[in-house]
């Protein structure tokens, strides 16, 4: 399904967390059995490359970068398996003078809007990355907080407004434009948006 979080978002006082590997996933799961909350975990079905390790920092409502190369002009804000695709991308654009951050963001609800806000500062652009219909997700809680705090150019990675379909998870990520390759082109629309401003 990759309408959940949308839904989940909906519910009040809802936690969601999007864990990017098994070592989040666990620490996610202490997390939301100690909180007391009621808290959504997305968790994928697939082996994603792990990540993180133990002396990650993971607190609920906390998102931290992953990876900053120089002067970042981009953020990409991501949550879930679609990291590595970010971090992929994130090392390619080095090639092409594009400095960028890429912000694990695994809490959507409540949404780290500090580091949000701070991100869309320092870099003038964010581009979000996740395995989730566009509308409703992790794309449209950074908006919402860039909207009200600091508006700049946003790109979107995800699905498009349609149903997903079964398959391979490698070839629906390029059915649907969410690999690296992909990243890439979003980041460079998000420069070209920033510089026309």
């Amino acid at each position: 399904m990759l309408e959940d979080i949308a839904l989940m978002r909906a519910m009040p006082n809802m936690i969601v967390v999007v864990p990017c590997d098994s070592v989040e996933a666990r620490k996610a799961t202490v997390a939301a059995s100690e909180n007391g909350k009621p808290t959504y975990l997305r968790f994928g079905r697939e082996k994603t490359p792990v990540m993180t390790g133990g002396e990650t920092p993971f607190e609920i409502g906390k998102a931290y970068s992953m990876w900053e190369s120089g002067n970042p002009q981009v953020a990409i804000v991501g949550c879930g398996a679609l990291l590595y695709e970010a971090l992929l991308a994130a090392r390619k654009l080095i090639e092409t003078e594009i400095e960028i951050e890429v912000i694990n963001c695994h809490t959507i609800s409540p949404i780290d809007e500090r580091t949000i806000i701070s991100a869309a500062r320092r870099c003038g652009a964010i581009v979000t990355v996740e395995e989730h219909q566009i509308n409703g997700g992790l794309g449209s809680a950074v908006a919402e907080v860039l909207s009200r705090n600091w508006p700049v150019p946003i790109e979107y990675v995800g699905m498009p407004n349609s149903f997903g379909e079964s398959g391979k998870p490698d070839e629906l990520l390029e059915k649907y434009k969410m690999k690296a390759k992909d990243i890439i082109k979003a980041v460079k629309m998000a420069v070209k948006r920033k510089n026309k401003e």
